[in-house]
């Protein structure tokens, strides 16, 4: 749930300082190997003169992308379809890809990963980005692979019970994310009558720090992210309440020759059942 275009020029100073760090995953990220201009226009082609596929990827979302700082490893369902596509595009297996790590990950944020497609560093991010027509403008999506809704965690001690006790209170949101908007929608959809404010942070952590902090009264974000945050002082509000569906895609530069492999990749493992066996193993009675 994350920027959009418009949304570029005031989140590229961030882009460019996360180039000029190198930042990346454990593999440690190069950041002068994304270049496609080697290559021409053909990021297939790109890829495989380097040997490897740049992928940003989540590092704090559990089951998705997460490093696990017990192994300093990436881990998780879109950790193993980068490594899916990778094998595709490569001409490997995909245990061979594992194996021979044939992807190098980059933990994005809402604020880089649009743009870090946009100057090459990276050539997909599978990181929970919820496809919208929006984005579509700016960027090309597959198919998507998983399908997650809007959750507001609160305090449990708070006594709060129904949205309707949302009226008044702040709800911290991840800058640069369409979940004020879900969840203003939802209480209008519901018949509602609550007006929250929201406050918006730049990490999932400074929201929930914020929210055992008291400064403000509820987290909303993707559940998916919200199930990493859960502990026994806190609960999602009115849970059976979905709203804000959120497809997630895989994310390409537009037009990108490499949009094709990764759209049948993303089908061939859902129409074969891998994706499922992945949401069994890494989301369990989660999902």
């Amino acid at each position: 749930m994350d920027m959009s275009r418009r949304q570029f020029l005031s989140a590229f100073g961030a882009a460019a300082a996360v180039a000029g760090l190198g930042l990346a995953g454990c593999s440690g990220g190069d950041a002068a190997s994304g270049s496609a201009s080697a290559s021409g226009d053909s990021k297939i082609q790109t890829i495989k003169d380097r040997g490897h596929l740049n992928a940003g990827v989540k590092n704090d979302v559990i089951g998705y992308g997460y490093l696990n700082p017990e192994t300093n490893q990436y881990e998780g369902l879109e950790i193993d379809l980068c490594y899916q596509i990778a094998a595709a595009v490569l001409g490997v297996s995909y245990d061979e890809a594992k194996d021979q790590g044939l992807v190098e990950f980059t933990a994005v944020t809402p604020q880089t990963r649009g743009p870090l497609i946009d100057n090459d560093q990276l050539d997909i991010v599978c990181a929970t980005y919820t496809i919208t027509d929006e984005r579509k403008q700016s960027w090309d999506f597959s198919t998507p692979y998983r399908t997650d809704h809007v959750g507001i965690m609160v305090k449990t001690a708070a006594g709060m019970s129904t949205m309707a006790d949302l009226d008044g209170k702040i709800i911290g949101v991840s800058t640069g994310s369409t979940t004020a908007d879900a969840v203003t929608q939802m209480l209008s959809d519901e018949g509602v009558s609550a007006t929250p404010s929201f406050q918006e942070f730049g990490s999932y952590p400074e929201i929930k720090a914020a929210l055992d902090a008291g400064n403000v009264d509820a987290f909303a974000m993707d559940r998916s992210t919200l199930n990493g945050y859960m502990d026994d002082t806190v609960e999602l509000l009115q849970p059976e309440i979905e709203f804000g569906a959120q497809d997630y895609g895989v994310a390409t530069k537009k037009g990108s020759d490499l949009t094709d492999t990764v759209e049948e990749t993303v089908t061939g493992l859902l129409d074969d059942g891998w994706m499922d066996e992945e949401v069994e193993t890494w989301l369990g009675a989660s999902a």
